[in-house]
Formats: C-alpha cells, sequence, structure tokens
C-alpha cells in the first residue's frame, strides 16, 4: 500500500461517520419523526434549488424543442437535416447541464436533478431517507412546473405534434429497444459520474464528462428512446402533454441501468470509495450529505506532490 493510500485511508476511518452540517435521522436520539422534520426545516433550500433546476432544465429542453423543431421555426428551415438539428440539440441540452451543475446552487445541492440518480446515492449510504424523498418529491415538482412555464411561454408551439411537451417515447424499434437503450446509457453515465467524482484527478470535471454524454446520447440515442435517463424529465412532458406512452420504461431502465453501475462499482472499488453524493462539491458550499470529502482532498494533495 502506499503512503497516499495509506493516509486515505486513515481519513476514510476518522470520516466515517463525518457529515457536513447533516446527519441521518436514526444517528440522534430524537424520535424519528422529529428527526425527520427537522432535516425538512433544515434542508428545504436543497430541495428548492433541485426543483428549480429541473425546471431549468425542462424550460431549456422545451425551448430548444420548439426553435429546432417547430414547422414555423427559422432554423428547422435553414437546417432541414434532422441529424444535424438533433446534434445541435444535443449540445444545447449538455450545456444547459453542464451550467446548472457548475451553478451555485448546483454545487451546493449535488445537481442530481433526476429520482434515479438520487436513488443511486442512497444505495451507496450517501444520502439520508428522509433527504432522498424530499429530493426525488422536489425533482418531479420541478419538472412538472418547468414544462408548464413552457407551455405558458411558447403557447401552442408547444403543443405540435413535432414538439408535444418535449416528451421522451421509444423510437420505431418498440419497447424491448427502448428499455435496453435506457438501462445501458443510464449505467454508462453512472458509472462515469462515480469514477470521476471519487477521483482526485478528474473530480472537477464531473459535470463537464455529464454534460458531454448528454450531447452524445441526445445526438445519436435519442432516436431509440427519445434519450431520459430520468424518471422525472419523462413525468413532468408527460403530465403536462397527457402522453403516457410506455411510462414505465422511464420509472425502470434508468434505475435499474445506474443502480447496476453502483453495484459494480461498489464491488470493484469498495464503498468507502464513495467519498461524496455531489457531482461537484464546493467547499465553500454547504454539503448535507454523508460526506467525507477531505479524503479525497486529500488524495489530490498528495498527487500534486508526487507530479
Amino acid at each position: 500500500m502506499t503512503d497516499m493510500q495509506s493516509t486515505t485511508k486513515s481519513i476514510l476511518m476518522e470520516d466515517q461517520a463525518h457529515t457536513y452540517e447533516a446527519t441521518s435521522p436514526a444517528a440522534t436520539p430524537r424520535s424519528w419523526l422529529h428527526s425527520l422534520v427537522a432535516t425538512q426545516t433544515q434542508h428545504w433550500p436543497e430541495y428548492l434549488m433541485e426543483a428549480a433546476g429541473l425546471a431549468l432544465f425542462m424550460i431549456s429542453a422545451c425551448t430548444f424543442a420548439v426553435i429546432l423543431d417547430h414547422p414555423a421555426s427559422f432554423v428547422r428551415n435553414a437546417i432541414p437535416n434532422s441529424v444535424e438539428r438533433r446534434t445541435l440539440g444535443g449540445m444545447a441540452m449538455g450545456l444547459t447541464a453542464i451550467g446548472l451543475i457548475y451553478s451555485p446552487w448546483g454545487k451546493r445541492s449535488g445537481a442530481h436533478l433526476n429520482p434515479a440518480l438520487t436513488l443511486t446515492f442512497f444505495r451507496l449510504g450517501k444520502i439520508a431517507a428522509a433527504d432522498a424523498f424530499s429530493y426525488a418529491f422536489s425533482q418531479f415538482a420541478g419538472g412538472v412546473a418547468g414544462v408548464m412555464f413552457s407551455a405558458a411561454l411558447w403557447g401552442g408551439a408547444v403543443t405540435d405534434q413535432n414538439i408535444r411537451y418535449a416528451a421522451t417515447l421509444p423510437g420505431s424499434r418498440g419497447v424491448g429497444v427502448a428499455f435496453a437503450a435506457e438501462a445501458v446509457i443510464s449505467f454508462l453515465l453512472m458509472t462515469v459520474v462515480l469514477n470521476a467524482s471519487n477521483s482526485a484527478r478528474w473530480a472537477s470535471l464531473t459535470g463537464v464528462f455529464a454534460g458531454v454524454l448528454v450531447a452524445l446520447y441526445i445526438s445519436l440515442e435519442a432516436p431509440l428512446s427519445g434519450m431520459s435517463m430520468n424518471p422525472a424529465r419523462t413525468f413532468a412532458s408527460a403530465f403536462s402533454g397527457k402522453i403516457w406512452n410506455a411510462l414505465w420504461i422511464y420509472f425502470t431502465a434508468p434505475p435499474l441501468g445506474m443502480l447496476l453501475a453502483a453495484e459494480l462499482y461498489v464491488r470493484t472499488r469498495g464503498k468507502s470509495a464513495v467519498f461524496c453524493a455531489k457531482l461537484h462539491h464546493d467547499d465553500h458550499q454547504r454539503c448535507i450529505f454523508r460526506c467525507s470529502y477531505q479524503a479525497l482532498k486529500h488524495q489530490s494533495l498528495a498527487l500534486k506532490e508526487m507530479m
């Protein structure tokens, strides 16, 4: 074992029960209900940030869908090739994701913006049950609010058959292919997030990697499943447009893919190798998760000394 690994292991042991301003309800002598209420009272700003984050993502999705695909759009008429327009849409949404992750709100809430991601970090023991539930609820509520705002902003343009509230729907190859595609892209995203965010070398670029994958998936995979990876994102469009086609795919495949990625990561690296539930950890923003980020910081300092 190298000196860096040895020291990091000792820091992890010291930080095992440490959190940044957050404790699990079961970790205090209060009643579970009392602790639950206390958690909600203390962490509501992060919940609102998650809701606002997905709302902004959905506003961006609906807006670029109208700009790129509405029949009356100048851009659609100027770029008749659907693959080129989809690539532009992928770039726009990838940049949207990156912007949200590195925004002050994203740095504070962790920028999950996705119940499947939150569920996976709960499985990894990095987020308390009360926070996980509230994150998921906020993500669904924020997504719905974002689509409703887009409908008010763009009017009938959002209801056009080419837009349909930016809904994610199975492609022409059917629900089986759509399910498999959603599971695979979700698995790959979570694998990248875990390996990058828990690496001293790549942690600061986790959001960039995630945004690039979003861009690539929309450009290349969208014809198969509509590219969701996110139950709240799909529900938001379905709720406003009353488009319930194969909704079960987007509620099962993304969590399955991400949980499988987490299981593989834990089996190969160990559960203690997951430092925090944030995609980008900023020491200037509070962290409500079960976080041992100091160990990763030490890794980073040791890595710099070795270079």
